[in-house]
């Protein structure tokens, strides 16, 4: 694979991941990763809640969403919660990992 090749695949997963994200974010301005943890904590959590007040919705009939939007947005919450819980547990790996370090 030549040079031009994984440049163009590095710009594409920059696009998906903005595109996926919502906004494209500044790399001159990171942010700080405290905020960006908090962030994706409060997103999955508004998910969750959205999900459930769809199921409640749908269960009372106060709505026209069909069975398969409540669905997807269930589904939705449930992945967003999972890969929350697989970042939690690499973080908590990598404390781990710093603290058994010699000093």
């Amino acid at each position: 694979m030549s040079s031009m090749d994984v440049n163009q695949v590095l710009a594409q997963m920059r696009e998906l991941a903005a595109q996926a994200g919502g906004a494209a974010r500044s790399s001159t301005n990171p942010g700080n990763f405290a905020d960006l943890l908090k962030n994706s904590i409060e997103k999955v959590n508004e998910t969750q809640q959205h999900a459930n007040h769809m199921a409640t919705a749908f269960e009372t009939a106060d709505t026209d969403a069909s069975l398969s939007d409540v669905m997807i947005s269930i589904q939705k919450a449930n992945v967003s919660f999972q890969a929350m819980v697989q970042v939690r547990n690499k973080l908590v790996e990598a404390y781990k990992d710093v603290m058994n370090m010699p000093m």
